[in-house]
């Protein structure tokens, strides 16, 4: 997604060494590896054990220096101990690919699309911690129809959390059919080009995986990271992500922290949305830090 945008706002250069928090299949960090270079260093990280793997074997053939570790991107500074990085300032670039993979939504044991039914798990950490379905079963009314309003920006969550909780006690939600039923009883599709359920699945996943939480965290500190000249580039793919990005950007820029980027924000163009859909709700932005660049150094 966005890959030559990404690769030009991170700007790796020979000898830089780069932090992909969100490797995925790697089509960034392979992009990234390959300008670093020999004397360069990719540290990736990642939650899914699967996508860790494919993406292990594609930065392979690349040849140049690169680890990679399973894990959230909030434990950067102990994947950098681990990768012999010093943990402040010893970062050229930090990148962040937020959401869910093309091969987590495809695949439909996961549990992330309403396009196809599977089970109702949507954890981007397979079998760790609780899954969509189980949520669903123990949440209060009020929860799930705080999770939908809030994280969903769903205008119809009450109506929607009343139709859960009726269906819960009739038979288990268990499954991404199950729960589009439930949505669609409310919100029939009446040929809207949003699908009633997309919201919904978007609350729900974020909720699981305590997406904005760990998001707001690894932001409150992203910076110390970061040499100077630093970059923190940051793909989102819905408004709550990307203000919590643009909000810490800019507050670092009126601290003095950060340098003010032109463009604040960069979108897809009308070739990359016609050849990728999905693309067309991404949001990049970056955060470069005060200082001289690594050809400074």
């Amino acid at each position: 997604m966005l890959l030559d945008e990404v690769v030009e706002a991170l700007q790796p250069r020979a000898g830089a060494v780069v932090f992909d928090g969100t490797v995925g299949l790697g089509g960034h960090a392979e992009a990234v590896l390959r300008r670093v270079g020999p004397e360069g260093k990719l540290i990736g990280a990642d939650r899914d054990e699967e996508a860790l793997e494919r993406a292990r074997v594609r930065l392979a053939r690349v040849g140049n220096p690169f680890v990679l570790h399973r894990g959230l991107f909030t434990r950067i500074r102990e994947f950098l101990l681990e990768s012999s990085v010093a943990p402040e300032g010893g970062l050229d670039g930090i990148l962040l690919d937020l959401g869910v993979s093309s091969l987590q939504l495809d695949s439909p044991k996961r549990g992330f699309s309403f396009l196809a039914d599977g089970p109702l798990d949507m954890r981007m950490s397979p079998g760790e911690g609780m899954s969509a379905a189980d949520w669903l079963e123990t949440a209060s009314a009020e929860d799930i129809e705080k999770v939908l309003r809030e994280f969903g920006e769903e205008p119809s969550a009450r109506k929607i959390a009343r139709a859960i909780d009726r269906r819960r006690h009739e038979r288990p939600i268990r499954t991404t059919h199950d729960l589009v039923e439930v949505v669609e009883r409310v919100k029939p599709r009446r040929g809207r080009r949003l699908h009633p359920a997309t919201r919904v699945f978007q609350a729900i996943r974020i909720q699981v995986n305590g997406e904005l939480a760990h998001l707001t965290s690894f932001l409150d500190s992203a910076d110390r990271y970061l040499g100077p000249g630093g970059r923190l580039v940051v793909l989102s793919y819905h408004s709550l992500e990307d203000r919590l990005v643009k909000r810490t950007i800019r507050q670092r820029v009126r601290e003095g922290i950060f340098e003010k980027h032109k463009p604040e924000l960069i979108r897809p163009g009308e070739k990359e949305v016609r050849e990728n859909p999905r693309s067309r709700s991404a949001r990049l932005r970056v955060g470069v830090r005060r200082g001289e660049t690594l050809e400074g150094k």
